[in-house]
């Protein structure tokens, strides 16, 4: 390989570097814990700390790989060449700048760590960690600017000027009272330029700051807190486990298990599909994920059946989302964190709801009906696997639930060993049991899972950030009297909720709102007496529906590439799903009982 290139991918090697040891360390304290009993010094830390170095350099990947959310094409997709190239222009170099000056207010923060280190583990300061934050945003802003032009020199030139614009900028005017709506105006424009999600937020964040003359490291401070949580490095290991899933044959296997209880007619293979689909987002993290990865597999097997490609299609998208209610799905255990549930306790609540949330879309969208089913010569169709065969064959992937939420639910394993456990059995099943995964699989899947969260707990930090300032300064409580005296009692307030979510699922990336609205909402909740739990649920089943509504709804434009059709063919496909699923939500926001019962009868409620 090409030195220069090798040099150039050294955030893979940190990234997944990084990830590895968050692995490795909470299965050797499994172990060491009964033979010792005592395991690593500072274990949880170090992983944590590991976390950091994950979200930074993961970051870095998901730029490479030109992965960083952003709300949506905007200007970016205009016919017109001229606004279409300015409006790339200008957004990547905001981006820049902002990555500029996100650098500064880190270094800020890493300087003021140095002066009074804190030890992580074996002599190791918490600085040699947080350094990777004003270095991954420097190198951010420098990837960004670089891909403004193609000529050499100006690459290299804005590459250099733009975050030292950012930085310089920031430091000078740090701690200084600036008015917020320029920055307002510019960040609402380059928004809809295509700026990456995570530099919105965090300028947003710090213009709020600046408004109040409040010093930028509390941006750096919160991204940290967030990577750094104890509970946080399950979201990387569970979606370590689920790309394993992904990147083997164990879709089929699936597959072959629904469609053999359900059987090869209309109705079977639209409960199979939903049900494969809802079961394989919630291991894979990603819905997007879940249309790549079973999209081709049964999109044939639907219009095979008789269903109509439209039809087809709209199923295989729409059901994809609904994963997120499901253990141990990535949204699932960001609320918890943010809320402060127990994960398990969310783990249990999501169950039933996902179960209606599926029933609905199946019955209320119309799936089952037999009206616009195409006739098909059912002698020509292969005979599909008896059950009890399908269910040897995927067996491993099958127990993998098991191994995820009875660990924790028992009390075995903290959610981070937890999450550890169940990557490892992934990574043994399939690499041992079905020999579909050897080492350059899975590097290549730990480098594609630090991508995916390094863009995820980038918009986290951010996000946090944001949540922070606005939770000082006494937004939440604002809140609950301003709301209060509009909705008079509990069901016009629920009835708004979700009328709100559907709306804000559909402007913003699912990461970002729950980070930012939860602690804004949660307590407008419990002032109407709504428990957390059930609150959780109702915003999760609402939020989820974000996916299949423009102009951020990932799953139409991952439906769209997947199945090369114009994203408005997929969007209106998908429209009797939405309401199908609105319906759902309406019903769970009715009936607590469907978030609570199961908690309650495990006793972690």
């Amino acid at each position: 390989m090409n030195p220069w290139r090798r040099l150039g991918e050294f955030d893979a090697l940190i990234a997944g570097g990084a990830l590895l040891v968050m692995l490795l360390v909470p299965l050797l304290e499994i172990v060491l814990r009964p033979l010792f009993g005592s395991g690593i010094d500072n274990a949880p830390v170090l992983v944590q700390h590991c976390g950091l170095l994950l979200a930074m350099f993961g970051a870095l990947l998901a730029e490479r790989g030109l992965h960083l959310s952003a709300l949506g094409a905007g200007f970016t997709a205009s016919t017109n060449p001229l606004v279409r190239n300015s409006a790339v222009v200008f957004g990547k170099a905001s981006a820049a700048v902002l990555c500029g000056m996100l650098a500064q207010a880190s270094w800020t923060f890493v300087t003021t760590e140095m002066e009074m280190p804190r030890d992580i583990a074996y002599g190791i300061a918490g600085w040699m960690f947080e350094i990777a934050m004003p270095v991954g945003f420097a190198l951010l802003g420098l990837k960004l600017a670089s891909r403004i032009t193609p000529n050499l020199a100006g690459r290299v030139a804005l590459a250099l000027a733009l975050p030292a614009a950012g930085y310089a900028f920031a430091q000078h005017f740090d701690g200084s009272s600036l008015p917020i709506w320029p920055f307002a105006l510019w960040l609402t424009l380059i928004l809809f330029c295509g700026a990456p999600i995570f530099a919105v937020l965090g300028g947003l964040a710090l213009a709020l700051f600046w408004s109040e003359g409040q010093p930028l490291a509390s941006v750096p401070l919160s991204h940290y807190q967030i990577t750094v949580n104890p509970s946080l490095p399950a979201l990387p290991l569970f979606t370590l486990a689920g790309l394993l899933f992904a990147r083997t044959g164990a879709a089929a296997r699936l597959g072959e298990v629904f469609t053999a209880a359900f059987g090869s007619g209309v109705a079977g293979t639209a409960i199979a599909a939903a049900v494969l689909c809802s079961f394989f987002t919630a291991f894979t993290g990603g819905s997007g994920v879940t249309i790549l990865a079973l999209g081709g597999l049964l999109l044939p097997l639907l219009t095979k059946a008789g269903f109509p490609e439209q039809r087809g299609i709209s199923l295989v998208t729409s059901a994809s989302a609904l994963g997120v209610l499901l253990a141990p799905s990535v949204p699932l255990i960001m609320y918890a964190i943010i809320a402060r549930v127990p994960i398990n306790t969310m783990f249990l609540a999501g169950v039933l709801p996902a179960v209606l949330m599926v029933a609905c879309l199946l019955l209320v969208g119309g799936y089952l009906r037999r009206g616009g089913i195409a006739t098909v010569n059912r002698e020509k169709e292969p005979k599909t696997k008896s059950l009890g065969s399908a269910l040897w064959v995927a067996k491993w992937e099958l127990l993998a639930p098991v191994v995820a939420i009875g660990s924790l639910v028992s009390g075995i394993a903290t959610p981070t060993e937890s999450a550890a456990l169940t990557a490892m059995y992934a990574l043994l099943t399939q690499s041992i049991a079905h020999r579909e995964l050897d080492w350059p699989h899975f590097r290549k899947t730990l480098v594609d899972c630090a991508e995916v969260i390094g863009g995820i707990m980038l918009i986290l930090g951010m996000a946090l950030g944001l949540t922070n300032y606005l939770v000082d300064a006494g937004i939440p409580d604002a809140a609950i009297e301003w709301v209060q005296s509009v909705l008079p009692n509990k069901f016009a307030f629920l009835i708004a909720l979700n009328l709100f979510l559907l709306l804000a699922g559909a402007l913003m990336e699912i990461y970002a709102a729950i980070v930012v609205l939860v602690p804004l909402l949660l307590p407008v909740a419990l002032a109407y007496g709504i428990d957390p739990v059930h609150f959780g649920v109702i915003f999760l089943a609402n939020i989820e529906m974000g996916f299949l509504c423009p102009p951020a709804g990932m799953n139409i434009y991952f439906a769209s590439a997947m199945f090369a059709k114009p994203i408005r063919y997929v969007a209106a496909a998908v429209l009797p799903a939405v309401f199908a699923m609105f319906i759902g939500a309406l019903i769970i926001s009715a009936l607590p009982f469907l978030a609570t019962w199961l908690p309650q009868a495990f006793g972690v409620h």
